[in-house]
């Protein structure tokens, strides 16, 4: 077979790996929210404690992060200073409890698919945040389409059979927080030369996030729990449950690692249509045309944020690909004329 046969070959092989990481990014997605809504929903498995949830979570990531890192060496660690740890770490740590905690919790009030559209939110939030911290220039356009996807997420609300005012101060608490982290990330750690992959980041902010939950389950949920003498671990249960959140970070590790951020974002508005559907055909949850005509308004402006996303990631990476053959040519030029100058100061025989 010739070369041209070998890389089709080759090209083929690399498409269906990709893909296959997508499908068990989704799957593994899917089944994490519809496993904690059958956990946490009073009308399912009925335990309605999401910090509880939360805190299962974070220990087994945690112990599974370290085994990974320093037992069987499949991440190198970042190399971190106790400082940094402290004021980088600590804050992204506290802000990621506040938003799983949240994000849980809406699941007793809201249905999943309702959720699903709420989370459509979350690019307005990062922008506004963004331009708040400096992070992100302000440009009207942009706004604008911002503006759309909160339009489509209102008519949504507005169509919603089961709104709850609770549950949706929740949710939208969980955006706000972990659009701020996003933005912390970025200022507190991508900034100093940091980059935590999935792994790595369950490694130093989830024994933090565990810490910090631990206050508030103290208070809230510890007591009840105490009082409840019915109830009993279930190691199968939250054991496969807390396995799937691990599993879906290193998910995330392989996606990005093979295809790329553009690609996950793609996955994920797939996934999104694909709960919508599930929660109306399982669940029997209640999901309305105006809902839908919402949904697809914020989905349209959220396709557009991620085209113009992905375009100036282009052209930023154009520029400087432009500048680093800029540099070569200057540099083989320089080289060049250091040459001829060196032959021409030669003695003649």
């Amino acid at each position: 077979m010739g070369k041209g046969g070998s890389l089709s070959e080759g090209v083929i092989k690399n498409i269906i790996i990709s893909y296959t990481y997508v499908a068990i990014w989704i799957f593994l997605s899917f089944t994490v929210i519809v496993y904690n809504k059958y956990i946490l929903d009073k009308k399912m498995y009925d335990w309605p404690f999401p910090i509880s949830l939360t805190m299962i979570h974070m220990s087994f990531c945690s112990t599974l992060a370290f085994l990974l890192i320093k037992v069987f060496k499949f991440v190198e660690p970042v190399s971190m200073s106790r400082d940094t740890y402290l004021r980088s770490v600590v804050p992204i740590g506290a802000l990621y409890s506040l938003s799983l905690w949240l994000s849980n919790s809406a699941y007793i009030y809201l249905s999943v698919s309702f959720i699903q559209m709420l989370k459509a939110l979350m690019p307005v939030a990062v922008y506004s945040i963004g331009v708040l911290f400096k992070k992100e220039g302000f440009k009207s356009e942009t706004m604008m389409n911002m503006l759309s996807i909160s339009f489509g997420v209102a008519i949504a609300a507005y169509g919603e059979a089961r709104f709850d005012v609770w549950g949706v101060i929740l949710q939208l608490g969980a955006v706000a927080f972990e659009a701020t982290r996003l933005v912390m990330i970025q200022i507190l750690l991508t900034s100093k030369g940091i980059t935590l992959n999935p792994i790595t980041s369950l490694y130093y902010v989830a024994p933090c996030c565990l810490a910090f939950l631990f206050i508030p389950w103290i208070v809230v949920e510890f007591p009840i729990l105490r009082d409840t003498s019915s109830f009993h671990f279930d190691y199968l249960i939250f054991g496969t449950n807390s396995f799937c959140a691990f599993a879906l970070n290193l998910a995330v590790f392989l996606l990005v690692g093979k295809t790329s951020a553009l690609t996950m974002n793609v996955a994920g508005v797939v996934k999104d249509w694909l709960l919508i559907a599930f929660s109306w055909s399982v669940i029997k949850d209640t999901v309305t045309p105006i809902n839908l005509f919402g949904y697809g308004i914020a989905f349209l402006g959220v396709a557009y944020y991620n085209h113009a996303k992905l375009q100036a990631l282009k052209a930023k990476d154009a520029q400087k690909t432009a500048q680093q053959v800029d540099e070569e040519t200057g540099r083989l030029l320089e080289e060049r004329e250091g040459n001829e100058g060196g032959r021409k100061n030669e003695p003649e025989d």
